[in-house]
């Protein structure tokens, strides 16, 4: 039986160190060892294993990871958390680099070529809520070398990741995480798992990176604008979308060619177009 002292744990260190979660770092901390260790297994961390763990905090999981990897990257951006969890709390941890910086502001790609000889790294974070979508894009847009990226995200965030076409949650961000990876919705954690409290649910959602591209496509910047465009609106027709979208350069005429050719309705919104058919729009286009 797994033991949960971590709520103890936390409060005894926010007292030592007079720290309070700070709103602008989006900073609560898990205190469920559960959820911990069903992030952790998700992960499939072994001790083979370098992992970059985003946004360590008081170093809740960061210990847990620790015991099970050969190497933990752990980026903060907080300065006070990071020097406490180098001079004090993780100082037994010889395994562990912590780098005090803005994870969107660091070369990742050197870091694992530094830390891990560019071999593939595995990601695991606790995100903040309103950073999430900018970390992912950026570590997948900037070709990181990851196996997989273990995240505990905002439950919305998490099913916008995993939608499929036709559904409400479906859009920009579903059709690029398919582009790169395969997301499966792990665990949904609730709100008394972190201190403080968050004002929505939260989810564990574990992406594998793709080896080789679900799609072929001529032009992967012009697909995408065209799914930003897609879906900067929701409610209009992909004609009405993509004639004055930027980077795009096409005429109603030729949207409606496209969606005649691809057997898709001449009002068809973003929405019921997989990614396939992104790609096969992208080519038609041209």
């Amino acid at each position: 039986m797994i033991i949960n002292d971590e709520p103890a744990r936390t409060i005894g260190i926010l007292k030592k160190y007079n720290l309070m979660p700070r709103k602008k770092f989006g900073q609560n901390f898990l205190i469920d060892t559960h959820v911990i260790e069903k992030i952790i297994d998700a992960a499939e961390i072994n001790s083979d294993d370098c992992v970059l763990e985003i946004g360590p905090g008081i170093g809740t999981m960061t210990r847990h990871l620790c015991d099970r990897a050969a190497k933990v990257i752990a980026v903060e951006i907080d300065r006070d958390l990071a020097k406490i969890l180098k001079e004090d709390i993780l100082r037994d941890k010889e395994n562990l680099t912590i780098i005090n910086e803005d994870i969107l502001k660091v070369n990742v790609d050197e870091l694992v070529e530094k830390e891990n000889g560019g071999r593939p790294i595995k990601v695991v974070a606790n995100l903040p809520y309103y950073i999430t979508t900018p970390i992912i894009m950026g570590l997948f847009e900037n070709h990181v070398p990851m196996e997989s990226l273990t995240l505990m995200v905002q439950k919305e965030v998490a099913s916008r990741m995993c939608a499929k076409p036709g559904t409400k949650d479906y859009g920009a961000l579903t059709v690029a995480v398919s582009y790169y990876s395969e997301c499966y919705l792990a665990a949904n954690v609730p709100c008394n798992c972190f201190m403080p409290r968050p004002d929505v649910m939260s989810a564990v959602v574990r992406l594998k990176v793709l080896r080789e591209k679900p799609v072929n496509v001529k032009d992967s910047d012009k697909m995408f604008a065209i799914v930003k465009a897609a879906f900067g609106q929701r409610r209009k027709t992909l004609q009405n979308a993509l004639v004055n979208a930027q980077g795009i350069n096409c005429t109603k005429e030729k949207v409606a060619a496209a969606l005649e050719s691809m057997n898709l309705p001449p009002l068809a919104r973003g929405e019921i177009l997989s990614l396939e058919q992104f790609a096969e729009m992208s080519d038609f286009l041209g």
